[in-house]
């Protein structure tokens, strides 16, 4: 009876194996030809891929610190040359090949078909964005062109539930990948464009270039373009480019987004209301409160301009200058009494005064006077003489003969001219 072969666990087994392949000469340094698909640029810098051809696929990995060193940017299609090593990850028991440069050696099947639809097509102008249609804000049904069981369908039923739950979902189950799926997808398009809807999602989720290729097709790429409903295109992840993504009306990075885009959000739209109303509402009590304030302020204006208040104040200031002018004319009659009292006073001394002087002068005038008297030059003895009424004052005024009156201190002569003589104080003439 043979014996037992010994029992090893899932860990030895994979240890095992990885240590044939690093002690393979071959395996160490290796240079694989093929195409890249399931491309990945991992947030960590790191990038993923299947390098693959008619026959077989490997898994590759290019750690970060050999990718900051490569200049080409990859992309699914591309047909390249990988030099590294080939070695197990012991965990998932599967080999795969560690790139340490990566060298483009010209394009892929799938990608060069890629190319020269894209470049046809956009000669032709389907790519124009004249020919793109507005997608409507309020859509209320919207189609989908998908596959019935997919993640891509979950995401826009989850989103729109959320963003506007009363909108009606019309889903086309598709084949989204393999041979039937261009006929299928031609159709969901056809079919949902017939309806009457807002607009059409036509998507699915992530994959290889194979995965997606449906949508690169140039007869789904016409449906789209000759469809009157406004379409949405959302194949992939959103570095994932396609065809149907240049002839859409509009192109979304994801199913998730296209929904999104889609979809009204009707709870943002209550929000934005309410808070419309919050910030009428402010402004209402705010321009009440201000216009309170400028009426006060007018109120106050006016009341200022207020012609009865003019009229008091000038009342008042009339008041105040009738009292003023009273004041002031009592001031001004007791200054003129005082004035005219202290006139009257130095007109009273000036008239004692001249008064004294007049009679002064004529005591002294009356003295000259009293001297000059001819009745007192009669009472020394002395007369007046006149003859034809004339007063005598020269012997020549008469002649022998006539007749001269003579006044003296009492009484008067009546006599006759018996000579004539000469001069004065008893000189003959």
């Amino acid at each position: 009876m043979a014996a037992n072969p010994p029992c090893y666990s899932v860990g030895q087994i994979s240890s095992y194996i990885k240590g044939l392949f690093e002690q393979d000469f071959l395996l160490r340094s290796v240079c694989v030809e093929g195409e890249i698909s399931n491309l990945k640029y991992h947030s960590s810098g790191h990038i993923y891929f299947t390098l693959k051809d008619e026959q077989a696929a490997i898994s590759g990995i290019m750690f970060a610190s050999y990718a900051r060193s490569l200049r080409l940017r990859l992309k699914d299609g591309m047909k390249v040359r990988v030099t590294g090593s080939i070695s197990t990850y012991e965990r998932g028991s599967s080999y795969q090949i560690y790139a340490k440069k990566i060298e483009a050696s010209g394009l892929g099947d799938l990608y060069q078909r890629f190319m020269e639809t894209k470049q046809r097509l956009e000669e032709m102008g389907m790519f124009d964005a004249s020919y793109h249609k507005p997608i409507p804000k309020y859509a209320q049904k919207i189609g989908v062109v998908t596959a019935p069981t997919g993640a891509a369908i979950q995401d826009i039923v989850n989103i729109t539930s959320r963003r506007h739950p009363f909108t009606q979902l019309i889903l086309y189950p598709a084949f989204v990948q393999g041979e039937n799926a261009v006929p299928s997808v031609i159709k969901g398009i056809e079919t949902l464009d017939k309806m009457g809807l807002d607009v059409i999602i036509v998507g699915r989720g992530g994959g290889s270039l194979e995965d997606l290729w449906a949508f690169n097709e140039e007869a789904v790429a016409r449906a789209i373009f000759d469809a009157d409903t406004p379409i949405i295109s959302a194949v992939g992840h959103e570095t994932d480019v396609t065809i149907s993504d240049y002839v859409a009306d509009l192109r979304a990075p994801t199913p998730s987004a296209a929904a999104e885009l889609a979809v009204f959000d009707v709870r943002a739209y209550i929000d934005a209301i309410r808070r419309s109303e919050q910030r009428l509402g402010s402004a209402a009590v705010n321009r009440a409160r201000h216009s309170r304030l400028m009426l006060s302020q007018r109120e106050a204006a006016l009341q200022r301009h207020d012609p009865r208040r003019k009229l008091n104040e000038y009342h008042l200031r009339l008041a105040y200058a009738d009292e003023g002018l009273h004041h002031a004319m009592d001031r001004s009659l007791e200054q003129a009494v005082r004035h005219t009292d202290e006139k009257e006073k130095r007109l009273q001394d000036v008239m004692n005064t001249a008064l004294s002087r007049s009679r002064d002068k004529l005591e002294i005038g009356a003295a000259r006077l009293d001297g000059l008297s001819p009745l007192k030059r009669l009472g020394s003895g002395y007369s007046f003489a006149e003859a034809g009424g004339r007063a005598l004052t020269s012997a020549a005024q008469v002649k022998s003969g006539d007749e001269v009156l003579l006044y003296l201190k009492e009484g008067s002569l009546k006599t006759e001219v018996k000579e004539v003589r000469g001069s004065a104080y008893g000189r003959d003439q």
